[in-house]
């Protein structure tokens, strides 16, 4: 399903133009999207596995709940709406803890889908059991939780493991640190 969302210049400042996304990637025109990823107060990182149906590294594990900002949509409530459509989990705006923005640009599928997006990146803490979790098939394959060291571990390995993007190492990173120390605060 395409949808409408807001063009941004290469520096992320708003255009004022709304286009649909099939256009943004196929022209490489810049757009914001949010990543939200869920931990777990005992140290445990939240994985989805990619739908088999996506066009872009199906199957691969990466962020808990993704998506594209809808034209007019603030980054919070974007952030809450995929995460309750992709796992069934309705957080608050309170829940949100903001840690940056990450610049991507990349080009698949030789070349037709220019992916040029601000990901907008937030953690929250998951304070249910992820069997209570309801997952959007077109979207996710499957979900799991591992510990900050499995995560270290197969993030190490990402070049050959096939288990993470691995262009995208220093991404995760970045989120790893930043969940660690979001834990630490919490003890």
């Amino acid at each position: 399903m395409d949808e409408y969302i807001d063009r941004v210049t290469e520096t992320g400042q708003p255009t004022g133009e709304v286009v649909l996304k099939s256009e943004a990637h196929k022209n490489g025109w810049f757009h914001n999207t949010i990543h939200l990823w869920l931990f777990t107060a005992k140290g445990d990182v939240l994985l989805q596995q990619r739908s088999h149906k996506k066009a872009i590294y199906p199957l691969l594990w990466d962020v808990s709940a993704a998506g594209h900002i809808d034209a007019g949509e603030s980054f919070e409530t974007a952030a809450i709406r995929e995460t309750h459509e992709e796992l069934g989990l309705l957080l608050k705006p309170t829940d949100l803890i903001k840690i940056g923005v990450n610049k991507h640009k990349t080009a698949y599928a030789n070349d037709t889908i220019l992916d040029n997006e601000f990901h907008h990146v937030f953690i929250a803490e998951l304070k249910v059991d992820i069997t209570e979790l309801t997952v959007q098939e077109e979207e996710v394959e499957a979900i799991k939780l591992v510990t900050l060291n499995d995560f270290t571990m197969l993030l190490e390995q990402s070049a050959t493991n096939n288990h993470f993007i691995a262009s995208n190492k220093g991404y995760y990173e970045f989120v790893l640190d930043k969940i660690k120390a979001r834990i630490s605060s919490i003890d």
